[in-house]
């Protein structure tokens, strides 16, 4: 059935050999959507130089030559274009098909990979803010769409749980009593009160150093107070998660911490292969390719001079185990864009030492920044980072209801493409017009309420007037996005497709009335309208934003 639905598909394939019988050899068909016909292709124009004929008498020949028979009318128009207009009949069974599919006619890969997503990654003992929120959404938005797809997602939630800090911290619940629940609802404020006392208190920041090495070392005390840290930052973070509508829980966290005992083994692994050189006591790998400004050779270090072990040694070990003992085989890692260097070292690290093979992928996603009204980094007025809580209880206050505004925030960040940054506009992103959130919730709200006042069901779909078609079309069009969206890991993709087809609905609600026309057409409006409200709502679920049935 993909094949009946992806008409852009089919119809390439279906010209490409009357290009081919023309030119002498392959030719790009470039079928896409146009404002002339449901469907383009200036193929004839490309081909008009290299041939010596005119383009118009190309096309002509192109479209003689072409089977398209009980599938689109070909048409030349312009300079040499070849128009193609899909046939009603086909249009309509393609309809049916897409209805009568729980899947909306996307079947489920035929070729399922277990995909470990590394997304959203706080560090405990400290509140999450305004810089976790594209991370959590984007890998969040991502590992619904590939689940939905028929693949084993595996969801790793990299906590900052480990290292040198945490001997600070622990040393601060010590000097309170161990009053973990009490002493960090506030995380920020204990993570900022311990670091003061180090800063400034030769005694604790002694004591803090000593406390690092009980901590690695197994003492009991240490280890238990660290996992009351642990334990109350994971209660926090999964409030938040529960409050952005994310599917991340209590068993995807993974922390840092879970790979201490195989760093001396990689380490061991990593010097019997010869990947490892000393730089000043610091053990680190050279991986080709990489240099910094100076033109040296950029290092990766795996353990530093003080014996102690960084980003790239945990990173490292989680790619062996994602692969040796999860079974990966593809690995997504949604971070910001500034740690792109950084993973590639990683990667390259890691296929050199044999724990990623040449049948497993490994891809850093990266994104760019949240940006205020002046194009810095939003912060608050006073110039401090923004807590996401209050970020999202500001939403909420602002919205009329807690949906559309935290649907208002995902979709703002999941519309644009990830790697660009974009403006935080509470007004824009909350407006119930444009390419909004809101915007996609009322059109859903609206076929609901369309149908609560029908009293009668849908019926099977003909296609007559130029808006029904147009609205057909975009309904057709939900396989091709949603594979594009998740086989580039571009989440915008599916935003604009939702986008679209709640233009194309408003378009046919205006012109096309649905409840005052005769039976058989209201029947078939009804159809289209139904399809419309599935189509949003699963795209909707799949980007992670809620539908509400009336507004």
């Amino acid at each position: 059935m993909g094949l009946i639905v992806n008409f852009e598909s089919l119809l390439s394939d279906r010209l490409a050999p009357a290009l081919e019988a023309v030119a002498g050899h392959p030719v790009d068909p470039a079928v896409r959507a146009s404002p002339h016909a449901d469907f383009q292709s200036g193929a004839p124009l490309a081909l008009a130089r290299e041939l010596g004929r005119a383009p118009q008498e190309i096309a002509a020949e192109v479209a003689t030559r072409a089977d398209l028979a009980g599938l689109a009318e070909i048409t030349v128009s312009g300079p040499g274009f070849l128009n193609l207009t899909i046939g009603d009949d086909l249009l309509a069974e393609s309809l049916r098909l897409t209805g009568a599919d729980q899947r909306l006619g996307v079947p489920a890969t035929a070729a399922p990979e277990r995909i470990v997503i590394d997304y959203s990654g706080p560090n405990v003992a400290k509140e999450m803010h305004v810089g976790h929120l594209r991370s959590t959404i984007i890998g969040d938005a991502l590992a619904r769409t590939l689940e939905w797809l028929g693949h084993d997602v595996v969801r790793v939630n990299h906590l900052g749980d480990w290292g040198t800090p945490f001997g600070m911290l622990v040393e601060h619940l010590v000097d309170l009593g161990g009053a973990a629940d009490h002493s960090i609802r506030d995380l920020t404020a204990f993570y900022q009160d311990a670091r003061v006392k180090f800063d400034t208190d030769d005694d604790f920041r002694t004591r803090a150093r000593l406390r690092v090495v009980a901590l690695q070392s197994g003492d009991p005390l240490s280890r238990d107070l660290w996992q009351r840290l642990v334990a109350q930052s994971e209660r926090y973070f999964l409030d938040v998660y529960q409050r952005l509508g994310v599917t991340l829980g209590p068993d995807d966290f993974a922390g840092e911490s879970r790979y201490q005992d195989d760093l001396p083994v990689l380490v061991a692994e990593l010097l019997a292969q010869g990947l490892l050189t000393d730089s000043d006591g610091a053990l680190c790998a050279f991986p080709d390719g990489f240099t910094g400004r100076d033109g040296d050779a950029l290092p990766l270090i795996v353990r530093k001079a003080d014996g102690g072990f960084g980003y790239a040694a945990t990173d490292l070990a989680a790619i062996r185990h994602r692969v040796g003992t999860l079974g990966a085989d593809r690995l997504l890692y949604v971070v910001g864009a500034p740690q792109r260097t950084h993973f590639e070292m990683v990667f390259a690290v890691a296929r050199k030492a044999g724990w990623l093979p040449g049948g497993v992928t490994a891809e850093h996603l990266g994104f760019g920044s949240i940006l205020g009204a002046d194009g810095k980094m939003l912060k608050t007025r006073a110039g401090d980072t923004i807590k996401l809580a209050e970020l999202l209880d500001e939403a909420v206050a602002r919205a009329t209801a807690p949906a559309i505004g935290i649907g208002a925030i995902k979709y703002a960040d999941l519309s644009g493409d990830r790697r660009g940054d974009y403006v935080f506009d509470w007004d824009r992103m909350l407006a119930s017009t444009g390419n909004t959130g809101p915007y996609l919730q009322y059109a859903y709200a609206r076929i609901r309420s369309l149908f609560r006042k029908a009293g009668t069901g849908p019926g099977p779909v003909t296609v007559t007037e130029p808006a029904e078609r147009a609205l057909a079309l975009t309904l057709l069009g939900f396989e091709p996005a949603l594979r594009a969206a998740a086989g580039q890991a571009e989440p915008h993709r599916l935003a604009g497709y939702l986008h679209d087809l709640a233009v194309a609905f408003s378009v046919f609600y205006e012109r096309c009335p649905v409840l005052r026309a005769a039976d058989d057409v209201r029947a078939s409006r009804l159809g289209l309208a139904e399809l419309t409200a599935r189509t949003l709502h699963t795209g909707m679920f799949l980007l992670g934003i809620e539908t509400l049935e009336e507004i």
